[in-house]
């Protein structure tokens, strides 16, 4: 008997039936070909997620508009008909044989969020506010309606099952149209709130009289702006200057009544891109509060996503009539087999989406899950000639190597120096917001039981016993270790604490702190000690703070400008830290004046550095070496991952 019965439950959008509640949602990956076509790693990518269970699929947007705007490079069945029918076509016939069904979103335009194109009104743009998006003209807009109506006819015939219009959210121009901060127009198309969201009843009352009344369209909208202007985010909505809820109620309200079968819902535009593709410091449950409200005034099914890629919360979302369904997104990129564990009782076994956006809005990929999207061309294939393969390391790259090469057949032993698994992992995964790194590293562990890896922990590995055991190769995934710089005056100060010590609280850290590096690490330190009230000054030598190491997403940026600003950090760019004294931190600012920042404890975090290699004393025993993650350049999760995915897929 399955403790999620709520999300097993089938549901009907229009006259359509879902088979259960577990909905995946659009996600651009690397799945457009050169006509605009689907590529067959597309293709493929959504038929492994039809394969494990999901109820109904949305297929990202497609481009409609030839007559007013370019393709920014999205598919679009135009460029070439016939080719884009044939590269959909087996596609949807194999997804239909697992009983998921497949809408296609349908985008009217982009708006201000991309350079060239045009908006309801002259707006700067949201990359570059020293140029201005045109204002579209009345027969523009009803030109670009009927493209849209036109595709959606086509995509019918190509065998999709339904219409996701796009969009109500992210500020993309169907957004622009319904706001009044960007929407400026005195025409039919402008005004009240009728008038602004026109187009979405010209859109769907189109679709129906050219598809027929009982094929479904839903729309994506967003319930919640988080602005108090453009280019200004607010974490907790105050002084709302875009849509507020109540005006998304109303809005959901005239939808239902011009014929939407359903609504995908979630918050944010570009502005506040933080809400729209919320990182791991935004609660999980925040998009669930807003549907919660607006579930309450239409009789429409009504569908969250965002971050909620927990099932556990999904079920109980569904059951407390939160949202009819849960959309996941980024937790299917890093999962495609979410749904099948669900139905079989191993919710356990789902990989974690770490709510990164590394992979997924930098990179076009997943942080945690290498294949993804690339099933075809980057699958695990078994090894011709099984090795015996020795990891040192247990950390995040150590851990994904073992478990990759032993699904591919090579016999590993994993070795460990400290007691437990996981490497910095387990600091990184230890402040209250950064749970699913946590989650990572347990679910790393338990693949390693399962798949029966010979694991060693509390074990310093030499190469006195790399070459007594004698693998065929020995794969060092050594890690990295906090930089601690020996020339600062005052560093071995009872006062000066290392990063992780401080994070993992085997050092007291005082009332008043002071943070010394502002890239990732120190950001988040600094918030979760402000959080818990302690007064805290983030000090960085750069002009600007998360400027340093990998790229950090700018939703994770955005979001941790905006907590410091809320928990009442001071931030301190362009200042160097001279020494650590007995009152705190003696600095330099830009303007070459020296001040001392007095301080309980200051917490260095300038950076880590591997830890030393002995690939050099291998070198020349007829054993194959190879160094991953950290411990061969530091970066984060998403490079050690994928180093140990590469290496382990090949050897």
């Amino acid at each position: 008997m399955t403790k999620y019965t709520e999300l097993l439950k089938p549901f009907k959008i229009g006259k359509l039936n879902i088979k259960n509640r577990m909905c995946m949602g659009a996600a651009t990956l690397a799945q457009v070909g050169p006509n605009g076509e689907m590529t067959a790693e597309g293709a493929n990518y959504f038929i492994e997620r039809a394969r494990s269970g999901f109820g109904l699929i949305t297929q990202q947007a497609v481009w409609a508009d030839m007559a007013v705007e370019k393709n920014i490079g999205l598919l679009c069945p135009w460029n070439n008909p016939a080719l884009f029918t044939r590269s959909v076509a087996k596609m949807i016939d194999r997804i239909h044989r697992y009983g998921c069904k497949l809408f296609c979103q349908v985008t009217m335009g982009i708006g201000r969020n991309v350079i060239g194109c045009a908006a309801p009104s002259e707006l700067p743009y949201y990359f570059d506010p020293s140029k201005t998006a045109r204002e579209l003209t009345v027969e523009e807009i009803q030109q670009k309606i009927q493209w849209v109506i036109k595709t959606a006819k086509f995509l019918k015939g190509c065998g999709y099952d339904g219409i996701e219009v796009h969009a109500m959210h992210w500020g993309y121009l169907i957004d622009e149209f319904a706001m009044s901060i960007t929407n400026h127009r005195n025409d039919q198309y402008g005004g009240s709130l009728e008038n602004r969201i026109r187009v979405c009843k010209e859109i769907v009352e189109g679709i129906k009289a050219e598809c027929g009344a009982d094929f479904p369209v839903t729309i994506k909208m967003g319930m919640k702006s988080y602005i108090k202007g453009l280019y200004q985010p607010t974490w907790d909505g105050e002084g709302e200057a875009g849509r507020t809820l109540e005006e998304a109620i109303e809005i959901a309200k005239l939808l239902e009544s011009y014929g939407y079968d359903a609504l995908t819902v979630n918050s944010g535009i570009y502005d506040s891109f933080y809400r729209a593709l919320p990182p791991s410091y935004v609660p999980r449950e925040d998009v669930l509060k807003l549907s919660a409200e607006l579930k309450k005034h239409v009789n429409i099914p009504v569908m969250a996503i965002g971050r909620l890629n927990d099932p556990d919360l999904s079920e109980r979302a569904i059951a407390e009539g939160m949202t009819d369904a849960v959309v996941y997104s980024r937790a299917a990129m890093a999962d495609p087999e979410f749904p099948k564990k669900v139905m079989m009782g191993e919710p356990e076994l789902i990989r974690p989406c770490l709510s990164c956006n590394m992979g997924c809005f930098l990179n076009g990929c997943c942080a945690v899950n290498p294949q993804a999207a690339r099933e075809l061309t980057y699958g695990l294939t078994k090894a011709m000639n099984p090795k015996k393969i020795m990891v040192v390391g247990g950390g995040a790259a150590g851990m994904e190597f073992a478990r990759t090469a032993t699904l591919r057949g090579h016999k590993v032993s994993l070795y460990e120096r400290e007691d437990t698994l996981g490497g910095n992992l387990i600091p990184a995964g230890t402040h209250s917001f950064k749970a699913e790194i946590k989650a990572l590293n347990h679910w790393y562990q338990g693949e390693l039981a399962r798949l029966g890896v010979d694991v060693h922990t509390g074990c310093a590995v030499t190469a006195e016993l790399v070459r007594e055991i004698r693998p065929d190769a020995v794969v060092l995934a050594v890690g990295a270790k906090p930089v601690m710089p020996r020339s600062i005056p005052g560093i071995d100060s009872a006062k000066s604490v290392c990063c992780t010590d401080a994070i993992l609280g085997k050092a007291p850290v005082g009332e008043t702190v002071v943070v010394v590096g502002g890239g990732l690490t120190g950001c988040e330190l600094a918030v979760d000690l402000a959080g818990h009230g302690k007064r805290v000054t983030v000090v960085e030598m750069s002009g600007k703070i998360l400027s340093s190491g990998p790229a950090t997403p700018p939703q994770n940026v955005m979001a941790l400008n905006l907590l410091m600003e809320k928990y009442g950090v001071t931030v301190l760019t362009g200042t160097k830290l001279d020494a650590i004294n007995d009152s705190g931190a003696l600095v330099t600012g830009s303007d070459g004046e020296s001040r001392c920042l007095e301080a309980d404890t200051v917490v260095m975090s300038v950076g880590l550095r591997p830890e030393p290699s002995m690939a050099s004393e291998l070198y020349g025993e007829g054993i194959e070496v190879y160094e991953i993650g950290d411990g061969r350049s530091v970066a984060n999760i998403h490079s050690a991952v994928w180093d140990a995915y590469e290496v382990a897929r090949s050897i």
